[in-house]
């Protein structure tokens, strides 16, 4: 695939302030593959780039050296995890190295931060997260509805009381692939299906909207023929009785939508993985309010504020990692419930 540069946007001094609330660190990506462009991008619309780029790949890093002018360039991630000029490793690999690369990262002292899924099951996570702490450095989730000013806002207004209590969430992801077994959505040596690909977002906004994670789960499932979850339904409840019901395809295309019910309205939202807007229709009034906080095609430069942020100390990004981890949780035990495991988990 041959990325394509990303639409130039007007930058206002207000963006920037949000953007640059902590120092800037310096930044090594592992990978270079469409994310990793989409990363490169969106530091360059802000007059950034990433200091050191990795992949096995010779011709592949210099290339992506070259385009976004990056300095130093490795075919080893030890060199990378030796080099003292890098302070923040990014990783964008598949799903099912992402681990390894974390671990490696944090023993040689590096902050992380790991594009979704951030592992694939929560003992990972669990493992990660403690070895984190106990270096005193971050590791943090990319996921990015966990970064987007615009759920950071409604989940302000929601705890104000603005919206009303929430009784139930209802999440679609739908997109169509045709089946590859050896495409990461379907390959289980790459971590593939639909949960990990496209579940992390539909979780991670319940978990935005909801007092509490989830506690209870009841859900089915269709297999590809490599054993990975095609499509699934899942309904979940927490310990205040709020409801959610989440639908994923990779077979099917489905919109990106989102609605909160809540007994003053509901919220509504549409490609809400980088999202800018809502709507709240309220009851009885039958009143629309249009929501929108920040630009969607800051979306990632909002991921790395937030994680700027929190290795300068920013306590509010802490509920990031809490909610990863919910989110992790979930889809792991979703998955075992349908008796799947990945080949690393057996």
């Amino acid at each position: 695939m041959n990325p394509q540069r990303t639409k130039h946007i007007e930058i206002s001094s207000e963006d920037l302030a949000s953007l640059n609330r902590a120092p800037q660190l310096r930044w090594a990506t592992l990978g270079c593959g469409l994310i990793a462009h989409e990363m490169a991008e969106a530091l360059a619309q802000t007059g950034r780039c990433f200091t050191g780029a990795f992949s096995r790949t010779p011709a592949k890093v210099q290339a992506f050296a070259q385009r976004y002018d990056i300095e130093r360039t490795y075919t080893s991630v030890d060199e990378v995890m030796a080099d003292p000029a890098i302070d923040v490793v990014y990783i964008a690999t598949p799903h099912t190295t992402h681990a390894d690369y974390i671990r490696l990262a944090l023993m040689a002292g590096k902050h992380v931060l790991c594009e979704k899924a951030i592992t694939i099951n929560t003992a990972e996570l669990d493992e990660l997260q403690a070895l984190a702490a106990d270096k005193g450095l971050v590791l943090m989730d990319s996921c990015t509805i966990l970064h987007m000013p615009l759920y950071k806002e409604l989940r302000r207004r929601l705890e104000a009381g603005d919206f009303g209590r929430v009784h139930l969430a209802q999440v679609n992801f739908g997109s169509f692939h045709e089946f590859d077994a050896q495409s990461r959505f379907f390959n289980p040596q790459l971590g593939g299906g639909a949960m990990l690909d496209i579940g992390v977002y539909a979780f991670s906004l319940v978990r935005t909207f909801f007092l509490s994670t989830p506690t209870q789960l009841v859900s089915l499932e269709n297999s590809a023929p490599t054993g990975v979850d095609d499509e699934c339904a899942i309904a979940m409840r927490n310990a205040e009785g709020q409801l959610g019901v989440i639908t994923l395809t990779l077979q099917a295309k489905q919109p990106k939508r989102y609605v909160i019910a809540t007994d003053k309205g509901y919220l509504e939202g549409m490609e809400y993985p980088r999202a800018d807007t809502a709507t709240f229709r309220s009851w009885p009034q039958n009143e629309v309010e249009t929501i929108t906080v920040g630009k969607r095609a800051l979306a990632l430069n909002y991921v790395v504020a937030d994680m700027e942020a929190a290795v300068a100390g920013d306590a509010d990004t802490a509920r990031i990692n809490t909610w990863s981890r919910d989110v992790m949780k979930l889809m792991t035990d979703s998955r075992y419930a349908w008796s799947f495991r990945f080949p690393s988990e057996k």
